[in-house]
């Protein structure tokens, strides 16, 4: 009965650090995203100079919009704005990452884990994976919004 009641305070303790946490990893990683963005946005014809390298069609048009989605997406990220709905372009780009600049690391995921986990695109999209399924929290525009509106966020 004790050990009950200690795991029951235990996870209530724990539980209060989860919106500080996705406050930290929202604006550390939606800052990262936004510089990432910009600068691909800021130095256009290299970034497109080298999704052609990578023999991404339309290359300049893509470099715009990876470009756009991680410098927009981040900073909707870091505000805690749109958030759910900012994280699956994210996702979708960081996907698009791997699996052209990073494709060796995804072709070998199980026999070379540690690859796929220290590949670039691997902490932009866990954060963001990480975002769309928790919300996020309650240090977040989305959750000001909800509570103006009368909703009562949990996360």
């Amino acid at each position: 009965m004790i050990m009950e009641k200690l795991y029951r305070l235990w996870v209530s303790l724990v539980s209060k650090l989860q919106s500080p946490f996705l406050l930290v990893i929202r604006l550390y990683w939606g800052w990262q995203f936004f510089l990432t963005g910009r600068g691909k946005l800021m130095n256009l014809d290299r970034t497109a100079g080298f999704f052609a390298n990578l023999h991404i069609p339309m290359p300049k048009l893509n470099a715009i919009l990876a470009g756009s989605t991680e410098c927009f997406g981040g900073l909707l990220l870091l505000l805690g704005l749109g958030s759910r709905i900012a994280t699956v372009p994210l996702i979708f780009t960081m996907v698009i990452a791997y699996l052209t600049a990073d494709n060796d690391k995804v072709q070998h995921i199980f026999s070379k884990p540690d690859d796929f986990v220290s590949a670039a695109p691997f902490q932009f999209m866990l954060t963001a994976i990480i975002v769309l399924l928790f919300g996020p929290g309650v240090f977040s525009l989305d959750a000001l919004i909800a509570k103006i509106r009368g909703h009562n966020p949990k996360r």
